[in-house]
């Protein structure tokens, strides 16, 4: 009866340790995969301090901050959105397209607070409704998003009657000027993103159901999950903060230009993939976005800095997103074995 019992226990061991290595070893290659990340952005940060020698100045590092500002606030939001599965390729138009509604609304009314907000609900509207026919009709997000790419970009023409708008109202300008601790506002806002969508990613709900949600849809319906509001928040939070962006860009020019961010959903997508972000869905870390932003802005950076010609420039961003996926593609088969 003894050995009997023992070997049951013995039994019931052996099946449950593998589980409690297994509840281990998913946070443990989280782990890995953001260190591993932050060695590789540590190197490539100190290789170029030593071989570029305007690299590590004062100035080059606010500059470095300016010019990420763009990819860093729309990938607090794109990695929602590829954590719950999905893409949207219409940041860049919704980016244009804000910018001009701003413009064209300020220099209209001019008051620059109801231009300021008429081009982020602008934004936000495009965003929700790429979210509701994406959740309602079941239609594939790079589908969906590649026609409110081209239908946003044709608003952002008609809007601006094909040229770019020139902002009336002085008040404008201060926006993209304004500064704090040596910072501009659009550093700040996008600080502001990384710390307010990392800590709904993982100290939220709404977060767990996103990840929830990317990771088996199914499942999380059935868990109570209301997948299709989800997706329309995630959607239309996209659209606010590209909305945000785009008005702060076209401050910063002093214009709103219905040809701006050519390509910039590209890079967006590179960063947040090279940051870890899953493309499958079910998978995102605030830090390693981030630590793909800066990636992505060091290598730019140094790129300007060294006066490599612009065609040159296009293949060094397009290597750096094949090999984001295929990184990513790695890690998905590495999971799948473990």
């Amino acid at each position: 009866m003894t050995t009997q019992k023992v070997a049951q226990e013995e039994e019931i061991g052996a099946d449950a340790r593998p589980e409690g290595r297994q509840g281990l070893a998913k946070p443990l290659r989280t782990l890995l995969d953001t260190s591993g990340l932050i060695g590789i952005f540590v190197i490539l940060f100190v290789a170029l301090s030593i071989f570029i020698p305007d690299f590590l100045t004062g100035r080059n590092m606010v500059g470095l901050l300016l010019s990420v500002t763009l990819i860093g606030t729309i990938s607090t939001t794109m990695m929602m959105v590829l954590a719950l599965g999905e893409v949207d390729l219409s940041v860049a138009s919704i980016v244009a397209f804000t910018g001009v509604v701003a413009a064209v609304v300020t220099s209209a009314v001019g008051s620059v607070f109801i231009g300021v907000i008429a081009g982020v609900a602008a934004g936000g509207a495009v965003g929700a409704f790429n979210g509701f026919v994406i959740a309602k009709f079941g239609i594939n997000s790079l589908i969906a998003t590649l026609a409110a790419m081209e239908f946003v970009r044709g608003l952002a023409y008609i809007t601006s009657s094909g040229d770019a708008v020139m902002v009336t109202v002085p008040g404008f300008f201060a926006l993209g000027k304004a500064s704090f601790l040596g910072l501009t506002l659009p550093v700040w806002a996008m600080i502001a993103c990384f710390v307010i969508f990392g800590v709904l990613l993982n100290l939220t709900a709404f977060g767990r159901n996103v990840l929830a949600t990317g990771g088996n849809s199914e499942a999380a319906a059935l868990a109570g999950v209301n997948v299709r509001r989800l997706k329309i928040i995630v959607f239309g939070l996209q659209g606010v903060v590209a909305g945000v962006t785009g008005v702060l860009l076209a401050s910063r020019m002093g214009m709103g230009d219905p040809n701006t961010s050519m390509g910039l959903e590209l890079a967006v997508i590179s960063a947040c993939v090279l940051g870890g972000v899953a493309l499958s869905g079910g998978v995102a870390t605030i830090t390693g976005v981030l630590v793909g932003v800066l990636i992505m802005g060091c290598v730019q950076n140094a790129m300007g800095l060294l006066n490599v010609p612009t065609f040159y420039q296009y293949l060094v961003r397009g290597a750096i997103l094949l090999l984001a996926v295929m990184f990513d593609r790695w890690k998905q088969t590495r999971r799948q074995r473990a």
